[in-house]
Parts: structure tokens; sequence; C-alpha cells
């Protein structure tokens, strides 16, 4: 965050050469604590849900092999798997530290990458403005101006989506892109390394080198975010850097050089084979529905950009929002659906732009009371329409906010289950939570670069063939047999295969848990 205040108060008398400067905090301090209390404590009321059980199996195959981890969700291999990215392997070895399963880690994973998303923000904004206000509007616009209609994924920014995905890698990524941005603008704007080549300047490629290694472990967390990372670095960069000599540009070069030796190091994957990998663009089709429902608020900032585009078309944040558009663009376009994923951050530059035009001192003009009040009317309108049930329990409400989603867990069944055992399941809720808790999948409801996408869909094939109502006994066997399934997970209308043992069933879903093989 944004650092405080040194207050000095005139000293008289014999105290007047010990007295000390007065700390206080700044506004945004202030506000970003209480931000991250109260957000920490509403994403550990609502139960983990979605895209949290393929990140605490990952956690938990980490925790049984740190060197060797299996697959995230099947009885194979997990050679080359984007899951086990450096922020992983630190869980994974946190969980092996304390013992936590592969959910609590998440749990403290949530109020961590809190952590580093404010304190990056507040670097960032202060980067942009010395306005001790603009901060905590940024905080405010980046967590209310989003649209009327839920926008619920992973990087996805609005307070209700970050009860859902505070402890996921892409918000620790997120955390690290904002970051990487203030110090790339403190790089630019260091006039000092470009005018001559001495020890400052030996310096000054040491730190070119860590920004770039920065780059390179975002890219290694969350590829797809880290795309928007790197162009919204190259926007500030070409933003704030005031000469392009070669010094400079051979300075940019050794960032750049770092980032990709960085991302190319790391044993467990390799992260520039997925730029070919279209395997999960299908899924992210849905990101492209009903954008002005979704976005719409943030639109506000529109009028704040412009006018920074007036001033400068070198505008960081302007250069940011255009090169981001034509992310988004192309991914629509080329039928990439996956760069969609960078929305939320794409309007990170119109959020922060009305942030900073807000926090101008006053007098205010007419235009700039206008923005106030009407951004002020669409942020109590997003609070209201989406965001409030987030930080609101049923318990407290009086309006009848909508709620995050509440899944039921699974531990009634998990207890059963061996490490590793196979699961076959036919409900949504199972399929996308058993494995979090060690148990494998006959078939992973997410493609994975560990598992060829054909043989994917083979295993998908099978297990509905398994599931059909026409299935055979012999049919059954086959499969069980093939995948070594030895349980399944079933909804109360999926009737039980009559080979099957009940063992368990939830009075809560009225799933039912049986033994087979």
């Amino acid at each position: 965050m944004s650092a405080g205040v040194l207050i000095r108060r005139p000293a008289r008398g014999a105290g007047a050469l010990r007295r000390r400067p007065v700390w206080r905090p700044s506004p945004y301090q202030v506000f970003g604590f209480l931000f991250w209390l109260v957000t920490t404590l509403a994403f550990w009321r609502v139960p983990l849900c979605c895209d949290a059980g393929v990140h605490a199996a990952v956690v938990e195959r980490l925790r049984a092999d740190l060197l060797h981890p299996r697959h995230p969700m099947a009885d194979l291999p997990g050679a080359g798997s984007p899951y086990y990215s450096p922020y992983a392997l630190a869980e994974g070895v946190f969980a092996r530290l304390t013992g936590l399963t592969g959910w609590e880690v998440l749990r403290v994973a949530g109020p961590v990458n809190l952590v580093v998303l404010l304190t990056g923000l507040g670097r960032f904004v202060r980067a942009l403005t010395p306005r001790p206000w603009a901060p905590v509007l940024a905080l405010a616009a980046m967590t209310l101006l989003w649209g009327t209609e839920r926008a619920w994924w992973s990087g996805y920014l609005g307070l209700m989506s970050m009860t859902g995905n505070l402890g996921y890698p892409s918000t620790f990524a997120i955390g690290l892109a904002f970051w990487a941005w203030a110090l790339t603008a403190a790089r630019a704007r260091d006039e000092r390394l470009v005018r001559y080549v001495g020890p400052d300047g030996l310096r000054g490629f040491t730190g070119y080198a860590g920004v770039g290694a920065l780059y390179g472990a975002i890219l290694l967390v969350h590829p797809i975010s880290a795309v928007a990372a790197v162009t919204g670095g190259a926007a500030v960069a070409l933003g704030r850097q005031r000469e392009w000599r070669p010094a400079v540009a051979a300075r940019w070069a050794v960032t750049a050089t770092a980032a990709l030796l960085v991302a190319s190091a790391w044993p467990y994957f390799d992260v520039f084979a997925l730029a070919g990998d279209g395997s999960v663009d299908g899924m992210h089709r849905r990101l492209y529905d009903d954008p002005a429902g979704h976005f719409w608020l943030a639109l506000l900032g529109l009028p704040a950009l412009w006018a920074r585009a007036r001033r400068s078309v070198r505008d960081p944040l302007v250069l940011m929002f255009a090169l981001d558009c034509l992310v988004v663009a192309y991914g629509f376009v080329s039928g990439h659906y996956t760069y969609g994923r960078i929305l939320g951050l794409t309007l990170v530059p119109p959020q922060f732009a009305l942030a900073v035009e807000l926090a101008a001192p006053r007098p205010w003009g007419v235009r700039r009371r206008a923005l106030g009040a009407v951004a002020a009317a669409g942020a109590c309108l997003g609070l209201l329409t989406v965001q409030a049930g987030a930080v609101v329990p049923r318990a407290l409400d009086p309006v009848g906010f909508d709620q995050p989603p509440r899944w039921a867990p699974y531990d009634w069944a998990a207890r059963h289950i061996g490490p590793g055992e196979v699961v076959i399941t036919d409900g949504y809720f199972a399929v996308h939570a058993i494995a979090g808790y060690g148990p494998n999948l006959a078939a992973p409801p997410w493609p994975d670069a560990a598992l060829d996408e054909r043989a994917r869909l083979r295993r998908t094939a099978d297990v509905r063939a398994y599931l059909a109502p026409g299935s055979t006994r012999a049919g059954r066997a086959a499969i069980v047999r093939r995948y070594r399934v030895r349980w399944l997970l079933l909804t109360r209308w999926h009737p039980v295969p009559e080979e099957a043992v009940v063992v368990a069933w939830s009075r809560r879903t009225g799933e039912v848990l049986a033994r087979v093989g």
C-alpha cells in the first residue's frame, strides 16, 4: 500500500533536538486495511466452489510428491501440466510443512493474495499520481464499477467475484502485475540510468533484469494474465520513457531477455507451448456473451481516459486500454476465446483513470463535479445490483441481495475414498470438487497439457457410456477395469448399478457414494 505520512511538528525547548517525526497512515493504508479485513472475512464465510477443486487438487498432488506430481485430476503422470507453477509449488511446500489440506491452503492463500493485490495496486497508482486519495478511489472503482449482471470468472476483481477467486493463482498474478507496472514506471522515469555507463548504469541493468524476472514469474503463475501484464508493461514503458537511445533499448532488452529466461527455465512445464493450444478456447466462448451487462459501469471512466488521451496519446493508461482491447478483439475474431480472460484487466485503465481524475484537489469544475456524481451513482448501482451480497450475510440482509454460490462440501465422501483412487460421478458439483480431496477422476472436466485432449474426450465418452441408462453390466465392468475405477459418486436422480455397494450418502444433497471393482 502507499506509504504513510510523516508529519514534522515544530519542537520547542530542550526536547527540540530529540523530537522525531510523527507517522500517520495514508488514506489508502486505512481503507486498504479495512477492505482487506472485510473481504477476507467474506471470503472465509463462503464455501469454496467452482475452480477451487482443481487448485486444491494441485496442492494435494504436490503435497504427495513435490518433484514428480501426478496429474491434478486423473490417475496419470502430471509432467507438462501448467498447474504446477512456482505459486503452486510454494503452496505444496507450505502444505507439507503445516500438514494442511489443499482446501485449507486455499483458505490461507486468499488473504495473502489480497495483500499482494492491494500493495501492488497502491504502488501502481502512486506511480501514476501523487494524489493521496487516488489509490482509495481506484480500489473502489476496481471492485464496484463492472456491470449490473454478475461477472464470475477467475481474474475478475469485482467484489462478488473476489469471494470465489481470492485464493486462485490469477489473483496473485494480477497483484504481481500491478507491482511490475509500478517498477516498470520507476525504471522508465529514472533518467540517471541512461545518461552514462558507470556504477549507476550497472545497477540499472540489474534493476531491469529484476523487473524482467518478475514478468517471467507472472507468465509461469498464470499465463493468460501475463498477456495483460506484458501489454500493460509495454504501455507503461512507452508512455513514461522520455528518450529512446540505444542504451535505453538495451536495458529494456535485458528486461525481455530476463523474462524469457525465467519462464523457459521452469522444469515442470513448457509455458511457450501453451501459445498454440486451443483446447480451452471453447469453454471461454461465454466470456464474450453480454459484455454490456457485465462491464458497462466501467465505461464511466472513458471520459477521464479520453481527457488523458487529449493531454498525451502516450499516456500509459490510454496505451494499456488500446492494447488490451486489441488482444480481446483478436480473441473474438480468431476464435481463441481464451484471450477474453483479460477482460477483467482491460477495465483497469478506465477505472483507474476515473480514480485519478476524481482524486484531484478541489475546487472542481462543472465537468468534474458531474463526472463525480455519475461515478458515485454507478458505484452505488453496481453495489446494490451485484456486489453487495459478497459482504452482507444473508442473516443481516434486509433487501435480499444476490449471494455468492454455496456449494456443498464432499468431505463426507472423501473420508471413505483413499488418496489417488478413481471415481466416476454424474454430478456437476462433484466432478469439479472431489479431486480436491485427493481422489482421481476417470475423466477430468478441464483440458490440461499433461493429458492429450483426444484422450480426455475418449475418457469423457466412456464415462457417459458407463452412466447411460442402457449400459450393460459387462460394458460397465470393462470401463471399471480400463480406468481402475473404485468408486461411484451419483446424484439422487441416477440409479445405483446392481454390482455397486452403497457406502455413504449425503443428507444435504441426496448424493450416494458406492464402491465398485
